[in-house]
């Protein structure tokens, strides 16, 4: 399961999400995609995968995850293989909004199945391998651009996405098959309705701090991403290093699901959050030091953070609410992502206009990364207490084993 999901992940958000960005210098040769094609781009694909978050989180309850998986996967196939096709840069930046709002419903619907059919001791480890997936979606994309592309043409990069997609959409149907009743006794776990779903959000600790910790992480990384290549070029410092920091990143990933996951299975969600927590803000204050050394220690620092992260807050979600709950709230930790991954790029932008450099910028992105560090301790300090619902959290939320 863990595999084949695992698998849904590098489809969705390995090629639905980034596929472009690695073959968008190549489409530009003979496809006429301006600047301001690539900025509504970005700016309609956020706002999509905010919108497919919030949907899931409001509806999703009313689905079934099963089949919603199939249908993102074979959806998502699809728009693949149509992105070979494509000429019109106003279907392109359609076609790439739907890849985006499918993406966030697909990882929200593999929360609820993996939650219900994993034990709990086993939750975190299988989320948190199956979000590294997008990870192993970043290498995929490099051997496209450099095995397939300068034979082939950038069109069947998109074609052999699109295959890889129906192929793990068969095996998706497959696995859903095979699977048996959910791993606990439990009886039917009840989702939230809308007005009490929002006040768990506002008032409940756990739902809280999972989505303030999302909003942090978008905060950090998105800005790190959009502006990494550009402050380097700022200090005069090499192209390479850039593409050296997003490997070590990728590489990174790929392996940081499964130990973290294991870490927070058997020491405590707390030790995990804090270790992976402590690796990002130790990278981002090490670069904002010296930029030049420690550019790839950023990236091994940021790759240790931003895929595990997603399996160990739902796994830790988990917990404490019933596996359609947890579905639901790792929904709206999405769109705080987002929100926070907004405001950060604004702010930064905003900087970098007022000081005329991008220094200040990422000393911002530091001291938002220690704030995580931060508050990852105050969840280990609190652990005891944490784990125990209050009785505002009564109902759809399951008393820890």
């Amino acid at each position: 399961m863990v595999v084949i999901f695992g698998m849904n992940q590098i489809v969705s958000h390995g090629f639905g999400m980034f596929l472009f960005a690695a073959l968008v210098p190549l489409m530009r040769e003979t496809i006429q995609l301006g600047h301001w094609h690539l900025a509504a781009i970005g700016a309609l694909t956020q706002l999509a995968y905010l919108a497919g978050a919030m949907l899931l989180g409001l509806c999703g309850h009313r689905l079934n995850t099963g089949r919603l998986s199939l249908a993102t996967g074979a959806l998502c196939s699809v728009l693949l293989f149509t992105m070979a096709h494509l000429e019109s840069p106003p279907l392109i930046m359609l076609t790439l909004t739907c890849l985006a709002a499918s993406a966030a419903i697909s990882w929200g619907a593999l929360v609820e199945i993996i939650s219900h059919h994993t034990r709990p001791e086993q939750r975190s480890t299988c989320l948190s391998t199956v979000s590294s997936g997008t990870a192993w979606g970043y290498g995929l994309n490099g051997l496209l651009l450099l095995l397939v592309v300068p034979s082939l043409g950038w069109q069947q990069a998109w074609q052999l996405a699109g295959a890889c997609g129906l192929l793990v959409v068969a095996l998706t149907w497959q696995l859903l098959r095979g699977l048996g009743q959910p791993a606990t006794n439990a009886q039917p776990e009840p989702a939230m309705p809308t007005q009490r779903l929002l006040l768990a959000l506002c008032r409940e600790r756990t739902a809280f701090l999972a989505c303030l910790i999302c909003f942090l992480a978008g905060f950090t990384t998105m800005p790190f991403s959009s502006w990494l290549a550009t402050y380097l070029d700022q200090l005069g410092l090499p192209a390479s290093l850039g593409g050296y920091t997003w490997t070590m990143v990728g590489v990174t990933g790929m392996v940081a699901g499964l130990l973290a996951g294991r870490l927070a299975d058997r020491r405590g969600h707390g030790v995990a959050l804090l270790v992976i927590f402590g690796g990002f803000a130790l990278g981002q204050l090490a670069f904002v030091y010296d930029p030049a050394r420690f550019a790839m220690v950023a990236g091994f620092g940021y790759g240790m953070m931003y895929f595990p992260m997603w399996g160990i807050v739902a796994g830790w979600v988990g917990r404490h609410y019933s596996a359609t709950a947890t579905m639901q709230i790792s929904g709206f930790c999405m769109v705080t992502f987002g929100l926070g991954g907004s405001l950060g790029n604004l702010l930064a932008g905003y900087l970098r206009a007022i000081t005329g450099s991008l220094d200040a910028v990422f000393m911002m992105l530091a001291g938002g990364a220690v704030l995580l560090m931060m508050l990852g301790g105050w969840i280990l300090g609190n652990h005891t207490s944490a784990l125990t619902p209050g009785p505002e959290a009564l109902g759809p939320e399951t008393p820890a084993p």
